[in-house]
């Protein structure tokens, strides 16, 4: 039996005059996680405008993988070069779907979550077979697919479905029915 891939949420608040630093840092750290054996990817999603938390991600085969990195003398030395780049930072170790969708307990319902994930699929699909699918078209239907995924799949998963639920934070964790229950609940009163 395989192991899942585990990806580590870091988020960090840039400490006051220390932006610039702090990208550079960022960056290094990415690149420094792309020598360990494991390493499926990572990404920075900075802040929306009026906000100062940046989060990191990054991605492994495995625990094990994963725990190398963390535990690692570059790593460690690249966290002491940092430390007085944020103000604060929280940690999160998530498996799978569930962590683009915050901790247990604190995940929206899955509607919400198919939603965030279809608005961040479908442009991100339109934009692709517009400007690649002429040049795939050729392509018999099983290339042609393990092509597109093959370049989709992580496009989707490190940035734009983190993005996408970033952006909808907000929705996401609010308390509002799917469309249809609210239809129900306001022609019951």
């Amino acid at each position: 039996m395989s192991e899942s891939p585990v990806t580590l949420m870091v988020a960090r608040r840039v400490a006051d005059g220390r932006y610039e630093e702090l990208i550079a840092w960022l960056h290094e750290g990415e690149t420094l996680a792309t020598d360990f054996p494991g390493y499926l990817g990572s990404g920075v999603l900075a802040p929306p405008p009026g906000d100062d938390e940046f989060q990191i991600i990054f991605r492994f085969a495995d625990e094990a993988t994963m725990h190398a990195w963390e535990h690692s003398a570059s790593r460690r030395s690249w966290l002491v070069r940092g430390s007085g780049l944020f103000a604060k930072n929280s940690v999160h170790r998530v498996r799978g779907i569930d962590g683009w969708f915050g901790a247990a307990g604190q995940r929206p319902p899955r509607w919400k979550q198919a939603i965030a994930i279809w608005l961040a699929f479908f442009p991100v699909s339109l934009i692709f077979n517009y400007a690649l699918g002429p040049l795939l078209g050729e392509l018999a239907l099983l290339p042609r697919i393990m092509i597109s995924t093959l370049i989709l799949t992580p496009l989707m998963v490190f940035w734009f479905i983190p993005l996408s639920t970033h952006l909808l934070s907000g929705w996401l964790q609010s308390n509002s029915q799917p469309p249809v229950a609210q239809a129900k609940s306001a022609s019951t009163h």
